[in-house]
């Protein structure tokens, strides 16, 4: 029988993939952290926190590709943590793997969103293969997500994804009496930067530019999304009006210092303007996107180059 090579390449790509996996263990017990450090650190990244209070903090900062979550552990539990982690629209996804000693508390695992058991004492092929497994499910979950969801052009998010992603945003920011921001941005005289340039630079451009808000954004949990042509929206969960306020001076700042020349624009270089809206105050994602437009209507009405709220 003839050697498979695809077959040998996707393996080794797997290998690859499940490397750069992050996974984060929420264990207060040492001796436990580390077993499962010496049985994973050599085949993905893994991170530990002491507490379920310390694994909210550490996800709002990062977003790990599964979690082993302790059931038991001081100050708020493994029940108590899962429920609230998988509120949150970034990781809703993210397969949690229960750590406990007993069977007592499985139906309610499985109602919180627990998607596999991993029984104490653990053994490191169970601990081995149940963390492979569900890397692997998520890594072709995530493949299939971004032929869904992913703009071809800019890789960021398209407009389908915006509109899942903001209903979650949304019920999330009602559910825990929080507020969220809601930012177009919108490249200036993109049209004559077309027609100077042609498309081909033109594509090039919006590329930069959406790769440019990506890594303006600090936290995982802020998405920028292509909404059509060469106009974007940023979603900030968990953000108020003035938190937005900075996100966008960066977001502006750091487009124009690209410097990327335009002769059809006032400024000679390209720019955007941007409209910021937020929750409070508002009925529904549908009024902040109107808002939102409007408010990008003003910056354009105003000279361009600069933001309203």
């Amino acid at each position: 029988m003839g050697l498979n090579t695809q077959s040998v390449g996707n393996n080794e790509n797997l290998i690859i993939e499940l490397f750069e996996s992050k996974v984060l263990v929420v264990e207060d017990q040492p001796l436990n952290v580390l077993l499962l450090k010496r049985i994973l650190s050599n085949h993905c990244k893994v991170e530990s926190v002491e507490s379920g209070e310390a694994a909210i903090k550490w996800c709002e900062n990062h977003t790990p590709d599964l979690i082993l979550l302790d059931i038991v552990m001081d100050g708020m539990g493994g029940i108590e943590t899962c429920k609230y982690l998988k509120s949150l629209p970034e990781i809703s996804n993210v397969p949690i793997i229960f750590i406990t000693s007993s069977h007592e508390n499985e139906d309610t695992c499985w109602d919180v969103g627990g998607v596999d058991f991993i029984q104490k004492p653990f053994t490191k092929k169970t601990v081995f293969n149940r963390v492979k497994t569900h890397l692997t499910i998520k890594l072709q979950r995530d493949k299939l997500t971004n032929l869904v969801f992913l703009d071809s052009l800019t890789g960021v998010f398209n407009r389908r994804y915006f509109d899942t992603h903001i209903e979650k945003v949304a019920l999330n920011a009602k559910r825990m009496n929080e507020d969220y921001a809601l930012i177009f941005i919108d490249i200036d005289f993109f049209k004559q930067f077309n027609d100077i340039y042609g498309h081909l630079e033109g594509d090039k451009a919006l590329k930069i530019v959406a790769q440019t808000i990506q890594k303006t954004l600090k936290r995982p949990r802020d998405v920028v999304i292509r909404f059509g042509g060469e106009e974007f929206v940023i979603v900030l969960p968990s953000t108020d009006l003035e938190g937005s306020i900075l996100v966008t001076e960066d977001v502006i700042k750091n487009i124009s210092a690209l410097n990327i020349p335009h002769s059809g624009s006032n400024f000679k270089h390209l720019t955007v303007s941007a409209g910021i809206a937020t929750l409070r105050g508002l009925k529904g994602e549908t009024e902040i996107l109107k808002v939102a437009d409007d408010k990008l209507y003003i910056s354009k009405q105003l000279g361009r180059n600069r933001l309203s709220y």
